[in-house]
């Protein structure tokens, strides 16, 4: 039985992400309970392939590749590559973010490999030859696991369901460059160039203090509700992805997977469900509140406090109270 966790490494501009240190603190975990050995994977263009694997010290070796079709991020030809050297390697078990990246590989590396994929997983376990991974559904709402007979799969992780932290490590690692599979030099789709969005009126992902409003605000005229307890704070406002769909909010002002990362000393969340792709862009804040009228909402499994209320009740009665209390 193959023991060996390859753990699929993002990156931009030479920098890790930081869903990949959690990768590598999962992948850890995983290799030392089957006594396995961890690789990292790295792929890129112009030389960054190798300079990103040199910082993956929690693994026990990195795999890099280096060829012009793999620059920025075209899945066609990342599947194809990493397909070619997976099979020439079989791992137990590929580990990928669940990102925008990750979900465009996931499946297609499945199918390549011949193996199982389960994703949105926010816990592993190893019984015996089986892998049980528990995953997220339904916004967070409901967990099932899944049982990955033989311990062979695809698994596509949650953003802050493992410690960032121990997947980071000073150590030197052994450094493998691995020649590019031919294909890619028929590669149909090229990636161009990163565009980066025009500055907004305020970054953020600088802010000490946030207020972020989500769905629970049921009405566009109910948000001066919620800017006034932000005023209150001296926070800035933000909000949730549907809140920013229904146009009610800029983009520059979305938190979570397809907007921005925040890591403010407060993050209030108000009327916010608490769904992984929201939670993926806030969960690093010092403190996190929480007001929601569900007590089993799952942004209360990351919040440090919380109320299961009315917004409509705490909302105004806590900024009466703020401002008393500055006069």
């Amino acid at each position: 039985m193959p023991a060996g966790v390859y753990v699929v490494v993002e990156h931009l501009n030479g920098q890790i992400a930081e869903l990949s240190f959690e990768l590598l603190s999962a992948g850890r975990q995983l290799a030392d309970a089957r006594a396995g050995k961890l690789y990292a994977l790295v792929l890129g263009a112009g030389g960054e392939a190798s300079g990103v694997a040199g910082a993956c010290g929690a693994a026990d070796a990195a795999l890099c590749v280096d060829h012009a079709a793999l620059a920025g991020f075209a899945p066609e030809a990342h599947i194809v590559q990493l397909a070619a050297l997976l099979k020439e390697r079989p791992p137990a078990v590929t580990l990928v973010s669940n990102s925008s990246k990750g979900m465009d590989l996931a499946p297609a590396l499945a199918v390549a490999l011949g193996v199982a994929v389960v994703t949105n997983v926010a816990g592993l376990a190893v019984e015996g030859a089986k892998i049980v991974a528990t995953s997220r559904l339904y916004g967070g709402k409901i967990a099932v696991e899944a049982e990955v007979e033989g311990g062979a799969a695809v698994l596509s992780l949650l953003a802050g369901a493992f410690p960032a932290d121990k997947g980071k490590s000073g150590k030197p690692v052994a450094v493998e460059t691995v020649s590019p599979c031919p294909q890619l030099d028929n590669a149909r789709v090229a990636f161009k160039r990163l565009e980066r969005p025009e500055a907004a009126d305020i970054d953020i992902s600088k802010q000490e203090v946030l207020v972020s409003v989500g769905r629970g605000i049921q009405d566009k005229e109910n948000l001066a509700l919620v800017q006034e307890l932000a005023e209150a704070l001296g926070a800035a406002l933000c909000a949730s992805r549907p809140l920013v769909d229904m146009g009610w909010m800029p983009k520059s002002r979305q938190v979570g997977k397809s907007g921005a990362s925040v890591k403010p000393k407060v993050y209030l969340a108000v009327g916010i469900s608490g769904a992984p792709e929201h939670v993926q862009g806030m969960k690093d804040a010092a403190t996190i509140i929480a007001i929601n009228s569900d007590p089993k909402a799952p942004i209360f499994d990351v919040a440090h406090y919380g109320v299961a209320a009315d917004l409509f009740e705490v909302v105004p009665a806590l900024t009466e109270k703020l401002r008393a209390l500055r006069g």
